[in-house]
């Protein structure tokens, strides 16, 4: 029939309506500009390592009078329009008073796995580095002994992959053996 077209329609999604319905939601879903996208769970290998770095980076972030969150808290990404869940968030500014969202990160950690890695790798770390406040974003490899982290340097970002010795976070003046995020 002329006139007639097969269009395939979002339904979008504004950011309060997307907050308002995650308070409540079984599942954790991250918001990308008015889609949700549901989130998968981890594996044993990956919480491991989450709580490994999380030791560390709680007690570095409290001693510098920030706070540190895992897994549950969003990071808001303003000039992407986006919600994420990291999985490790620091914040060291005082007005963060939203008790469901980071606004200000200094650091964020993401432990890759076969389902996210492509996503935290290009578009999560692109509009995380669009977040004013952010010094340093980490990738950590699940299956080697491999972090990427990437670091503000004034306007640009600069990369460091640490393989061997000790993992260096200046945002929180961290440094920890590597083989600490890797025990058991």
């Amino acid at each position: 029939m002329p006139g007639m077209t097969n269009t395939l329609r979002k339904l979008w999604i504004s950011p309060d309506d997307y907050l308002s319905a995650e308070r409540v939601a079984e599942l954790r879903h991250e918001y990308v500009d008015g889609e949700i996208f549901a989130m998968v769970g981890a594996s044993r290998r990956h919480a491991t390592i989450v709580g490994n770095l999380f030791v560390a980076i709680r007690q570095a972030a409290r001693a510098r009078g920030c706070s540190a969150y895992a897994n549950d808290v969003k990071v808001r990404v303003e000039a992407a329009n986006a919600y994420y869940y990291p999985d490790l968030v620091a914040t060291c500014a005082p007005s963060d008073d939203d008790p469901y969202v980071v606004h200000a990160p200094a650091l964020i950690v993401e432990v890759l796995s076969d389902s996210t890695e492509a996503i935290d790798r290009r578009e999560k770390r692109a509009n995380y580095q669009k977040i004013p406040s952010l010094r340093e974003i980490v990738l950590v490899a699940q299956d080697d002994r491999r972090v990427e982290i990437y670091r503000r340097d004034g306007p640009h970002w600069v990369a460091d992959i640490v393989t061997e010795g000790d993992l260096t976070l200046t945002a929180l003046d961290l440094t920890l053996p590597l083989t600490a995020l890797y025990e058991d």
